[in-house]
């Protein structure tokens, strides 16, 4: 009986040892779950070589769609905010989230936008038809598609 209760209470101790806490606040899309988190400013640090990385990471959100939360850009280090979608357009994001803290689970991309897609964007973030038509090249960016969110309460 002695070794059956000492058996119980060790799996006990390790369950709460080893049990991470959950994140708080608004979630969307997919659990995202702790543990491994990288700032968005050394995505791409960790990314190395790769073109496509799994991985979480944490960031301050500068820039929400207008339309319909489509998408969402995260402050990086150059000053040039990382785009953010959605896996399979599952889910969107509130449109006043500016400034908040996000948590991502997802892919973390190393790609090229095309024009037609940059004009997209800068309509869907209602740019003057001015701002839009000045875009003329492609733009070689990182970027991440979330498969989940949670917006931290601070």
């Amino acid at each position: 009986m002695r070794k059956i209760i000492l058996s119980f209470s060790f799996c006990l101790f390790a369950t709460i040892g080893f049990a991470q806490t959950a994140y708080t606040g608004q979630k969307f899309g997919e659990e995202v779950k702790p543990g491994n988190v990288k700032p968005a400013s050394k995505m791409e640090a960790a990314m190395g070589d790769s073109q496509t990385v799994d991985m979480k990471i944490e960031g301050k959100v500068v820039d929400v769609c207008k339309k319909k939360g489509c998408w969402m850009t995260l402050a990086m280090p150059n000053g040039d905010p990382m785009r953010v979608t959605f896996k399979d357009y599952a889910f969107f994001m509130p449109k006043d989230i500016v400034g908040k803290t996000v948590v991502l689970d997802g892919i973390a991309k190393k790609q090229t936008i095309s024009v037609e897609t940059l004009r997209h964007y800068a309509e869907d973030a209602k740019r003057s038809p001015e701002e839009v038509a000045k875009i003329t090249d492609p733009k070689r960016e990182l970027a991440f598609e979330a498969k989940g969110v949670v917006i931290l309460e601070k």
